[in-house]
């Protein structure tokens, strides 16, 4: 399985990405801004999302909503 940004660039373990759209997360007062780096991802079984770390807490993204930087 490979997994894709918006671009259509391929994601690997470990890369940096960039939000393109401003997200409100469920179950935190933070929200992620357009623009956000976000270091570190890891890929899981779905193709279609990401999972990362932002602060303490382990989110899920939408690949709809990133771009490799």
């Amino acid at each position: 399985m490979e997994t894709k940004d918006s671009v259509g660039n391929l994601l690997n373990d470990g890369d940096t990405i960039v939000l393109t759209k401003t997200l409100k997360i469920k179950g935190m007062s933070k929200t992620l801004k357009r623009g956000d780096k976000v270091k570190n991802i890891r890929l899981i079984n779905d193709i279609n999302n990401i999972e990362c770390r932002v602060g303490k807490s382990l989110i899920v993204l939408k690949t709809i909503y990133i771009k490799k930087s």
